[in-house]
């Protein structure tokens, strides 16, 4: 399994009103495919938001982040930041990882 980490600079609506404005691409997101799951993440005192993800495999990790950061970028976003990582099963499993 791989992880990707993406956050970028956010000043938008956060907590409940966040989940209702994307709620439908919450929903779209679900059926990449490869996605296991992915962790939404928003910090309001830094003005950031992005996510992590877990994909089976790098190729399905790789053609999501190309169309997601293309979906960003046409929505306005710049200074997007993204990481991917190798996910050690075995010491995650160890420490509660829901993989």
């Amino acid at each position: 399994m791989k992880l990707l980490q993406i956050d970028f600079p956010y000043n938008g609506v956060m907590g409940r009103e966040m989940a209702e404005a994307f709620d439908e691409l919450a929903k779209s997101i679900s059926k990449e495919k490869g996605l296991v799951f992915k962790i939404w993440t928003e910090n309001p005192q830094t003005q950031e938001a992005g996510g992590i993800y877990v994909f089976e495999d790098l190729k399905s990790l790789e053609a999501y982040l190309q169309m997601h950061t293309k979906r960003l970028e046409s929505s306005g976003v710049t200074g997007i930041r993204s990481k991917i990582f190798d996910i050690n099963e075995t010491l995650s499993a160890i420490t509660k990882a829901p993989l």
